[in-house]
C-alpha cells in the first residue's frame, strides 16, 4: 500500500505559475467549458491567449475541457466535437483536418502505482486526416496514424496504423487510402 498524503503533488505538470493556471481554469469555465457559449471562435482566441496553436478554421464545440492550454496543439481545419477533455499533462499533437468526436478523453497522464503514485506522462500525437469518434479514450504515449479512424467506445493505448480502422477489440483489418 502507498499512503496517498506523501504522494507527489498534481503541480509537477503545470509549467506555470500557479496564478497562471487557476486564471486559465476560469477562463476555461466561462468561455470554452462553458455550453451556454456558442462562439467558437471565443474558444479558440482564449486557448490561443494562454499558449494553445490553435490553426486557422478549427471548429470548437461546446463543453470541452482543456487541462493545460500551452500543451495543445492542434493543425487547420480540425474539428473538436462536444465534451471532448484534453487532459494533456504532457503535449498533445493534433494534425490538420482532424475530427475528434462527441465526449472522447484524450489524457497524457498516469501513476507509478507500484511506486509512489508519482505522476507520469507521455504525450499524444493524432496524425492528419483521423477521426476519432465518440467516446473513445486515447492514452498517453499513443499516436494515431494519418487517416486512421477509432471507432466509438474504443480506449487506445500504443500505436495505430496510418489508414486503419482501430476498435477495442484491435485492428479490423480493414485499411483506406484518402480516396475511399
Amino acid at each position: 500500500m502507498i499512503p496517498l498524503a506523501d504522494a507527489p503533488g498534481e503541480g509537477a505538470a503545470w509549467d506555470r505559475p500557479s496564478w497562471v493556471v487557476y486564471l486559465w481554469a476560469i477562463a476555461e469555465l466561462l468561455l470554452v467549458t462553458n455550453a451556454w457559449q456558442p462562439s467558437s471562435r471565443l474558444r479558440c482566441a482564449a486557448l490561443r491567449a494562454f499558449g494553445a496553436t490553435i490553426g486557422t478554421g478549427v471548429i470548437f464545440r461546446p463543453r470541452t475541457r482543456v487541462r493545460f492550454p500551452w500543451k495543445l496543439e492542434i493543425g487547420d481545419n480540425s474539428w473538436i466535437g462536444e465534451g471532448v477533455w484534453f487532459h494533456n499533462q504532457a503535449p498533445i499533437r493534433v494534425g490538420h483536418d482532424v475530427v475528434i468526436s462527441q465526449e472522447t478523453m484524450l489524457t497524457t497522464g498516469s501513476h507509478a502505482h507500484r511506486r509512489d503514485m508519482a505522476l507520469i506522462t507521455r504525450p499524444i500525437e493524432v496524425a492528419e486526416g483521423a477521426w476519432i469518434t465518440s467516446r473513445c479514450l486515447i492514452l498517453g504515449g499513443s499516436v494515431i496514424g494519418r487517416s486512421a479512424l477509432i471507432t466509438p467506445m474504443t480506449v487506445v493505448n500504443g500505436y495505430v496504423p496510418a489508414g486503419s480502422i482501430w476498435s477495442s477489440e484491435g485492428r479490423t483489418g480493414t485499411r483506406f487510402t484518402q480516396d475511399s
